[in-house]
């Protein structure tokens, strides 16, 4: 599952909003919000779709390897 700071990095590299996020995801803003602020953990099905959203749109999610998990883009084509 992927950690509330992979999110943000994940909307920063496309630049998009929480409000842009949660549209692709079909989720509340505030679920959003809330996740990435720490605020609250969503449920499993939740934070699938949230990731999902982001590799459509192009994030690739890197697991943890010895120096913590992050982000980065796929090459355009």
């Amino acid at each position: 599952m992927i950690t509330s700071a992979q999110c943000r990095a994940g909307r920063a590299l496309l630049d998009w909003s929480q409000q842009q996020l949660a549209d692709a995801a079909r989720v509340g803003v505030v679920t959003v919000r809330q996740f990435e602020g720490g605020g609250s953990q969503p449920r499993n099905a939740t934070l699938d779709v949230i990731q999902r959203a982001l590799e459509e749109a192009g994030v690739i999610f890197v697991e943890e390897n010895g120096e913590g998990p992050g982000v980065r883009l796929k090459k355009s084509r």
